[in-house]
């Protein structure tokens, strides 16, 4: 059995509850969109001034993490890394939407989506009765949007 089949079968251990689901749908999207704008809201001065690009916004905190997460991606399904790439540019063009609201405005409604986010995850797990994957292992917090990723492809009928 391949490594990316067996984290989502594992990850799916402990969302069955039609409930658990649904709050998955929801959530776990919010989380990946709003931990991207946590994330690029970092400063990187010191990055931007040695590439000499102090006005990119591409160049973040938030993006990186999306590359690195890509790099995770497609070591485990080339089919899946590329859907994960579409949405993380989908990700990364709303985060770019909001930043030209301002930067605080930006962090204030990442911070707001992201607890609101989380506090449906633990009721979905709650409903559930079981805990959150990422507890036992970190690496199911990647997994959560793959998993949600892989449902698409199957219902299309695309291999991942």
């Amino acid at each position: 059995m391949r490594k990316i089949d067996r984290l989502l079968l594992e990850y799916g251990e402990s969302h069955r509850h039609p409930t658990n689901k649904i709050v998955h749908w929801l959530c776990v999207p919010l989380i990946m969109f709003s931990l991207i704008g946590l994330l690029w809201n970092i400063p990187i001065e010191g990055v931007k001034f040695m590439l000499g690009q102090a006005q990119n916004p591409w160049l973040n905190w938030g993006v990186f993490f999306l590359i690195l997460a890509s790099f995770y991606y497609v070591r485990l399904s080339l089919t899946l890394f590329l859907g994960m790439l579409l949405l993380s540019v989908g990700m990364a063009y709303g985060n770019l939407q909001i930043h030209t609201l301002g930067s605080s405005n930006h962090v204030y409604i990442s911070i707001g989506i992201f607890i609101l986010a989380w506090i449906g995850q633990f009721i979905g797990h709650n409903i559930e009765g079981k805990k959150p994957s990422f507890l036992k292992d970190l690496q199911f917090l990647l997994i959560g949007p793959a998993w949600l990723m892989h449902f698409v492809f199957k219902k299309i009928g695309i291999p991942y």
